[in-house]
């Protein structure tokens, strides 16, 4: 019979897309704010995976990850997906230009063997976690390097992505390490 553990602490990440890059910096400020100082930081990449924003958010939408220094418990991500709606409130597009958000903030976590997004939205890949809020596996670690799930978005799978989260690997198990 097995026996109930309390799981290791994993490293907190959120995608950040909007098509306005000036954005991102106020948007950061307000998350170490809430999640603590950020460690690493991808550059903006160009993000034209599908429509879907482009009447909220406008066309020359931009990617990009952002990682968060202290180490969360993985029960803590729907309160966190919570936490970053709010948030998005607050970058709303005034009244007379569009409605909407100006920053979509997805947040996730990834530990030694997996990539964990949190979303609102049920679908038979994701499990309940609380609060409205499903987790979703999307990219799991083997044989050395990151592999997709057949649900896998697109913008995971880019050479910038898979490295950026190769690092942001690194660095969680090292903090794992010293924190020993």
């Amino acid at each position: 019979m097995g026996i109930p553990r309390e799981p290791k602490p994993v490293k907190l990440f959120v995608a950040l897309l909007s098509s306005r890059e000036e954005l991102f910096a106020s948007v950061e400020q307000a998350m170490r704010a809430l999640f603590g100082a950020t460690d690493s930081t991808s550059g903006s990449l160009p993000w034209a995976v599908t429509d879907y924003y482009k009447n909220e958010m406008g066309s020359g939408l931009l990617r990009r990850f952002v990682s968060f220094a202290p180490l969360i418990s993985p029960e803590s991500l729907a309160e966190i997906k919570l936490k970053t709606q709010e948030l998005e409130k607050g970058y709303q597009w005034r009244e007379d230009e569009k409605k909407g958000r100006q920053v979509n903030i997805d947040p996730g976590y990834l530990d030694g063997g997996k990539i964990v997004l949190a979303s609102t939205k049920g679908a038979s890949h994701r499990i309940y976690l609380s609060a409205g809020i499903y987790g979703e596996v999307t990219l799991l670690y083997q044989g050395a390097s990151f592999q997709p799930s057949t649900n896998t978005y697109p913008d995971y799978l880019w050479p910038e992505t898979l490295s950026f989260f190769t690092g942001l690997r690194s660095l969680y198990l090292n903090q794992l390490k010293e924190a020993r």
